[in-house]
């Protein structure tokens, strides 16, 4: 019973679509209907302003990173936490509050991963943001990190996250296929800097 509520408070708290929330109350605009209609971290940034998409990467963060924080306090087996990681990001990609739609899931895999694995997924986001700097491309950071995490969790000893990692790993490079398809063709739009 305790798993169940866990898995199902994951995903609830996964599901609050932060950058829509953000974007709208604050800036008024919808980030589903403007710039890439992403409603992460990026979109927020460029259509709002810096600081509010860095307001919604934090928040889509701790909606990984504190229902899983909590979970493991009750949650004994790394199944059972596997499952809870899993569940907020779901919550983000298939948000509850807008009819099963939502984001890509890389701010929320960041948080949820953070909470099992530190070094593992700050390994893994370091890479991310090696290769966006590199490449200008947020898209080709957020695949590296898919890429990245089930590696990271063997190399850092986290073998039972390996798994979860994986199923991720797939997720978001499904969540990508757009991305990957116009970065095949070159004409992926790289990252310029949003408003202050």
């Amino acid at each position: 019973m305790s798993l169940i509520f866990w898995i199902i408070t994951a995903y609830v708290l996964g599901s609050i679509p932060f950058g829509l929330v953000v974007a709208k109350a604050l800036c008024g605009i919808d980030p589903r209907t403007d710039g890439s209609r992403n409603i992460g971290a990026t979109n927020v940034a460029r259509l709002c302003g810096m600081k509010f998409g860095i307001a919604t990467l934090v928040l889509d963060i701790s909606k990984g990173l504190v229902p899983v924080l909590m979970a493991s306090a009750w949650v004994e087996s790394n199944l059972g936490l596997s499952l809870v990681v899993l569940a907020a990001i779901l919550g983000h990609a298939f948000s509850c509050f807008m009819r099963f739609k939502g984001g890509k899931a890389v701010a929320t895999t960041v948080g949820a991963f953070l909470a099992v694995s530190f070094w593992g997924t700050l390994l893994s986001a370091a890479m991310c943001l090696a290769v966006v700097g590199l490449s200008g491309h947020v898209s080709m950071g957020s695949l590296t990190l898919a890429l990245a995490l089930p590696v990271f969790m063997l190399i850092t000893g986290n073998v039972a996250f390996v798994p979860v990692a994986l199923v991720v790993m797939v997720l978001l490079f499904w969540r990508h296929k757009e991305n990957i398809r116009r970065l095949a063709r070159g004409e992926e739009n790289p990252w310029t800097k949003p408003k202050a």
